[in-house]
């Protein structure tokens, strides 16, 4: 049976658990209400689906949709003399529902409980066959950290894992624009009223907000970036662009190309690689050491602006072009103009012709920048 979120239900459980992330910006944008408004879903579809753990943060909204869902009691833990609540694993694991909801992914669980991080109690639950719905915020996941610490200031020790993300069968953005999140949050509706003028003073600006939001947006697009190439049989595959600035010696011509590569790159959010093929004219000892130190500052460049910089040896240059053009999937090649009129190249040079042409049966763009 076929249920909302492109979930799948059934009698039969498979070796490991289906696993969905629901990822945001920030607390707030709706993670949490967006998965109980899913278990509804699935509840009324039949499927065997149980809270694991919820937190509503006393959102009235939220906290409305608890109602009616089959909820597994929390375990009550005493802990430095304050009694505590942690999701109830052991429980969960003897019920065996088909899916459970586990809210605050990045949770840190009470000392000597049987995991030190509630990921860990997912992971434990889909090795035993139980499909898990949970939710995180951006700010958590491990790899990020060092860019949320540059935009708020603040590292969040609380992280998950970026194999985490990886063992996700879906992983779904919950987005919100920053007028729409600092709105919600002086209405009420994210903390309580004493807390709102402090957010607002910190992490809720909207400048932080935006730049959160984009990290958010990258890594659910290049979830599904890896999901389309392990999934999509290649030739259905919509091709990504990749760039490759090919450049020379020509200190100035080559900064141009350089940066302009890097400017298209960002405009299609593409990788880009700088390719320099050193002829045997230009090998170690003949090349003039001016022109060597104007090549390493280049490269230098290329790898600041966010290039894979690649040099080869090769007494062909067109060929090495074509040869990395086959090798990396390059969409678009971007050259340098040429001192002399491009059609004179092209009428005197029959390798040239063929990179055009090589270029072309390979639907690879040739850009020549001025």
């Amino acid at each position: 049976m076929q249920v909302p979120g492109g979930l799948s239900s059934g009698s039969h459980k498979t070796t490991k658990g289906r696993f969905k992330i629901y990822i945001g910006m920030s607390a707030g944008v709706g993670k949490t209400y967006r998965m109980l408004q899913e278990a509804h879903a699935l509840l009324r579809s039949g499927v065997n689906i149980q809270i694991g753990y919820v937190e509503t943060h006393g959102r009235k909204e939220t906290e409305a949709l608890v109602a009616g869902l089959p909820l597994v009691p929390r375990r009550q833990v005493f802990y430095k003399g304050k009694l505590l609540e942690e999701m109830d694993l052991n429980t969960l694991l003897l019920l065996t529902p088909e899916w459970v909801i586990v809210d605050e992914l990045a949770h840190t669980n009470i000392p000597g409980s049987r995991h030190e991080k509630r990921w860990q109690d997912v992971v434990e639950l889909l090795q035993a066959g139980i499909s898990v719905i949970t939710a995180v915020n951006i700010q958590h996941i491990e790899s990020i950290n060092h860019h949320v610490k540059a935009i708020t200031g603040v590292e969040v020790t609380e992280r998950v894992p970026d194999k985490m993300l990886q063992l996700a069968d879906e992983v779904v953005n919950i987005d919100l624009t920053a007028d729409e999140l600092i709105t919600r949050l002086k209405e009420g509706k994210i903390y309580e009223a004493s807390k709102v003028e402090t957010a607002l003073r910190n992490f809720f600006q909207s400048e932080k907000i935006l730049q959160l939001r984009e990290l958010a947006l990258k890594e659910v697009a290049s979830q599904v970036e890896r999901k389309v190439e392990t999934e999509v049989p290649r030739g259905q595959q919509m091709r990504h662009e990749r760039f490759l600035a090919c450049i020379s010696t020509n200190d100035e011509i080559a900064r141009k190309v350089i940066r302009k590569t890097a400017r298209l790159a960002a405009y299609y959010h593409a990788d880009w690689q700088v390719l320099y093929v050193q002829t045997p004219s230009e090998s170690t000892g003949r090349i003039n050491l001016a022109l060597q130190r104007h090549l390493i500052n280049n490269m230098k460049l290329a790898t600041e602006l966010g290039a894979e910089v690649l040099q080869v040896q090769d007494t062909n240059i067109a060929e090495a072009i074509i040869r990395t053009v086959k090798e990396r999937d390059i969409t678009t090649v971007c050259i340098g103009k040429p001192h002399i009129s491009l059609f004179r190249i092209i009428l005197r040079t029959n390798i040239f012709n063929q990179l055009l042409k090589t270029l072309s049966s390979n639907e690879t763009d040739i850009v020549i920048l001025s």
